[in-house]
């Protein structure tokens, strides 16, 4: 049973390790771009990508989270539940541990830092289960892994979201990376704002 309060006092949100591998599944759901993703977009590279099936893919989360082992002492994100029901995921690790991070323009446009320091850390993508959004659970989870973090020996943690508008539609295959204003309620501040729609945000600890 999930013990962690998060921002709201209906959400809780534990360490993956700590949930259910049947919980983060559903989740995840069995159709659309989380379920043929399993989180791994940014943990395999380009060239590989395509030669790693949806079934590799779930196998290899669920090696990354731990779940079901409480007593465990590594894990890659955060489950949320909602009045006991599972209900998101936020991707949370050390920077270095993504990748196709490395290669892309966004996180280092304007930056000059060691790409591979352990110490940053990164959240990389959210999914909330369908019939739960719009509930407060990214922002739940936004707010959980700044502790989450922090607890872990990170130096500094940041974020790629997107900014928003009420108007303007957005898939989610462009919203996993979040949306500004829920980094914003968590205390991050922009570093950067490579494009017209994509920020980078960061929190340093003391």
């Amino acid at each position: 049973m999930p013990n962690r309060a998060a921002s709201r006092s209906e959400i809780d949100v534990v360490p993956a390790n700590e949930a259910t591998w049947d919980d983060l599944r559903a989740v995840f759901g069995t159709r659309g771009d989380p379920a043929r993703c399993h989180c791994q977009w940014y943990r395999i590279v380009q060239k590989d990508w395509r030669q790693v099936s949806y079934e590799e893919r779930a196998h290899l989360l669920r090696e990354q989270t731990d779940c079901d082992r409480h007593n465990s002492d590594t894990t890659s994100g955060l489950v949320a539940y909602l009045d006991g029901e599972p209900a998101g995921w936020c991707a949370v690790a050390p920077r270095s541990e993504y990748p196709r991070l490395h290669v892309k323009r966004v996180p280092w446009q304007g930056r000059d830092e060691d790409r591979h320091d352990p110490t940053v850390w990164a959240i990389t993508c959210f999914v909330t289960r369908v019939g739960f959004r719009k509930r407060g659970v990214s922002r739940a989870l936004a707010l959980a892994a700044v502790d989450f973090a922090r607890e872990r020996g990170a130096r500094s943690l940041e974020g790629y979201p997107m900014m928003t508008h009420p108007e303007q539609e957005i898939t989610w295959g462009e919203l996993h990376v979040g949306s500004r204003s829920i980094f914003a309620a968590a205390g991050f501040t922009e570093v950067t704002h490579p494009s017209t729609r994509r920020y980078v945000m960061r929190i340093d600890f003391p």
